[in-house]
């Protein structure tokens, strides 16, 4: 079997899907994308088709090696994610030529079920207490929202009252038992961060996410001095190389890389069987389409370290399209209790409504993320 085609989608409301197809019929999908840079994702895809064409799609791990070390200059996330989609796509082949799932090719399922959370609040959280409570009224046993509004490196108390305020709320809506993610998305710097995190201990979060932002990594181990709640992150971190110092630290909890930069599923599942050895969770970050979500649980059905999946249904970015509307049948992903079932079907175990892809692609998208700035003009993190 020999790959002859590769084709971009680019479809509302900020994703990028890959088709590739092969000699013999049988298709894959893939999502390649970083949100905001599709347009430049979807070229790095298209400068390594020349290394893709007229190859074996079954040859995974070879491709993998092919365009990552290949390359002089590696990484990062524009040609990680690049290399992601192809991946993903060349195992949707791979599963539908030997009519199994992936994760039956990558040792079986050691689950039944994954646990999933939604999104509530938004980018500048509001009404999160009777958000939470809709979600769990909706079956959900975790939330996930976003800690505060921009902050700068020294910031007013008030911000700190406002933010743990917004989380009592949530707790106080939902009671003990529901798992509440806190995600500081890396607009919170060093200082401020230990304020908060001590601040949110009688709320128990279900994690803490990326307190600060992956290039200050080093800042962790202080952080983790001021909280006993489980310190999670690595959306922004890129392949099994990028993540070996975090882990050998021993300072964070959960690592949360996402399949669609992180290098793919079986690079992801390299990383997880790492985290696994340093006694570390994974919760693989996903606020992006259905074939991600797929990927996603493709590698969560054979990971015993993955403890909830994130998925973007209703989240704040998904205007205009979501993340059903792609698929022939949405039922693949319907939660009952909070979690979703393993995915049987050969391959992703999701059928594309290709007829859907291309009507959208038509519309495409500019998706950009807002540029924020702090009340002395200074460019704050969003």
């Amino acid at each position: 079997m020999k790959i002859t085609k590769l084709e971009l989608f680019k479809v509302p409301p900020r994703w990028l899907f890959l088709k590739i197809e092969t000699d013999e019929g049988i298709t894959g999908w893939g999502e390649p994308v970083v949100e905001g840079k599709a347009d430049t994702v979807a070229a790095a895809v298209m400068e390594m088709s020349d290394q893709i064409i007229g190859k074996d799609p079954m040859r995974i791990e070879d491709m993998f090696q092919v365009l990552y070390r290949g390359g002089f200059y590696r990484g990062g996330p524009i040609l990680s994610s690049a290399i992601s989609g192809i991946e993903q796509a060349l195992w949707d082949i791979k599963g539908k030529f030997y009519n199994a799932p992936v994760y039956d090719l990558l040792g079986g399922a050691c689950r039944d079920r994954t646990r999933v959370y939604s999104w509530i609040g938004g980018d500048r959280p509001s009404d999160v207490g009777q958000a939470a409570k809709l979600q769990v009224e909706a079956g959900f046993t975790a939330v996930k929202m976003n800690a505060t509004e921009e902050m700068h490196y020294i910031d007013s108390i008030r911000k700190v009252d406002e933010a743990i305020a917004r989380i009592a709320a949530v707790r106080e809506a939902v009671g003990k038992d529901v798992g509440i993610g806190i995600d500081f998305h890396g607009r919170v710097h060093k200082s401020m961060a230990k304020i908060i995190v001590k601040e949110l201990e009688p709320y128990r979060p279900m994690f803490i996410e990326e307190p600060v932002l992956p290039e200050n990594n080093e800042a962790l181990k202080e952080i983790a001095r001021y909280t006993s709640c489980p310190i999670a992150t690595g959306e922004r971190m890129y392949t099994r190389w990028g993540f070996k110092e975090l882990l050998a630290q021993g300072i964070v909890d959960i690592i949360q890389p996402d399949l669609s930069h992180a290098g793919g599923i079986l690079e992801t599942r390299k990383i997880a069987a790492m985290a696994e050895a340093y006694d570390i969770a994974i919760a693989p970050h996903c606020p992006l389409g259905p074939i991600a979500l797929a990927s996603c649980l493709q590698l969560d059905t054979c990971s015993p370290n993955a403890f909830i999946q994130e998925q973007s249904l209703g989240i704040h970015y998904n205007q205009g399209s979501d993340l059903l509307d792609y698929l022939k049948d949405p039922s693949v992903f319907q939660y009952e209790d909070g979690f979703v079932k393993n995915l049987t079907a050969p391959g992703l175990g999701i059928e594309i409504n290709e007829e859907k892809v291309r009507e959208m692609a038509a519309i495409g998208h500019n998706w950009k993320n807002p540029i924020w700035r702090q009340a002395d003009g200074t460019v704050a993190e969003w």
